[in-house]
C-alpha cells in the first residue's frame, strides 16, 4: 500500500480566546493520496481553514498526529516545519500575502533564493510567464489588480515545484473571470507537475473539479465523497 502524502490521525485543535477555550476541530482522521486533488468545503466556522493550516504546519494541533511525506509534522519545531514547507509545500492564501516592497519577480524568486537556487530569477521569470504575467515582472503589488496579485502568489507557491500545494479560498477575493483563470492555473499546475492539491473553497464549481471532497461541520468531518480517480 502506498503511503499517503498527508495523514491526520485523531487530530484536535483548541484555541484560547477572551471568552475561554474554543474547540475548533474534533478527532479529524484523514489520508490524502499522492496526486490527489482534495476539496475542503463547509459553512463558515466549520474549521476548513484551520484544517488546512494544520496540514501545512502553520498551526499546531492540540492532539493527534499529522504526517507529511512520511515525516511527523506534529513533532517538529518551528524551524524544522519551515524547512519542510520550503522543500515540499506551496501555500496560496485568499489575501495574497505578497511583499509590498518587492516586484512580482522578486516575490516569486524569494522562496527559490531561500532554497539555494542559483537560477532563482530565471525560474521566477519563467513561472510568471506561465501565469500570463511576463509583462508585470517589474511591477509592485500595489500596481497590479487583485487577479494579477493572486497569479503572482500562485507563481510563487508553484516555483519551487512543491510536492503539496495548499490553497485557502484562492478565488475568494476575485471576480468570476479572474477566479476561473486561477482555477485553471491551479489544476494546470497539478497536471503539469504532479503536485497533490488541497484547497478550501466555498465555490461549488471549484469543488466539483476535485477528485474528492471532504465536508466539514462544527469541526468534524460530515462527508467524504470521491468524485473521480486521483491523478497518477
Amino acid at each position: 500500500m502506498v503511503e499517503p502524502v498527508l495523514s491526520l490521525n485523531d487530530v484536535t485543535l483548541a484555541l484560547d480566546g477572551n471568552a475561554g477555550r474554543v474547540e475548533i476541530l474534533h478527532g479529524i482522521s484523514l489520508d490524502v493520496a499522492k496526486g490527489e486533488t482534495l476539496g475542503l468545503i463547509g459553512p463558515s466556522g466549520s474549521g476548513k481553514s484551520s484544517l488546512l493550516m494544520l496540514m501545512g504546519g502553520l498551526e499546531r494541533a492540540t492532539g493527534g498526529t499529522i504526517t507529511g511525506l512520511g515525516f511527523d509534522l506534529s513533532g517538529m519545531n518551528e524551524d524544522a516545519l519551515a524547512r519542510f514547507r520550503r522543500q515540499h509545500m506551496g501555500v496560496v492564501f485568499q489575501s495574497f500575502h505578497l511583499i509590498p516592497t518587492m516586484t512580482a519577480l522578486e516575490n516569486v524568486a524569494t522562496p527559490l533564493e531561500l532554497a539555494g537556487a542559483t537560477d532563482a530569477f530565471d525560474r521566477a521569470q519563467a513561472e510568471l510567464q506561465a501565469v500570463g504575467l511576463a509583462h508585470r515582472v517589474d511591477h509592485y503589488p500595489a500596481q497590479m489588480s487583485g487577479g494579477e496579485q493572486q497569479r503572482v502568489a500562485l507563481a510563487r507557491a508553484a516555483a519551487p515545484r512543491p510536492d503539496i500545494l495548499l490553497a485557502d479560498e484562492p478565488t475568494g477575493n476575485l471576480d468570476g473571470a479572474n477566479g476561473e483563470a486561477i482555477i485553471e492555473l491551479l489544476f494546470g499546475l497539478r497536471d503539469k507537475h504532479g503536485a497533490t492539491l488541497v484547497l478550501v473553497t466555498h465555490a461549488s464549481e471549484l469543488a466539483a473539479r476535485c477528485d474528492r471532497v471532504i465536508r466539514l461541520s462544527d469541526g468534524r468531518i460530515s462527508g467524504d465523497d470521491a468524485l473521480r480517480e486521483a491523478a497518477e
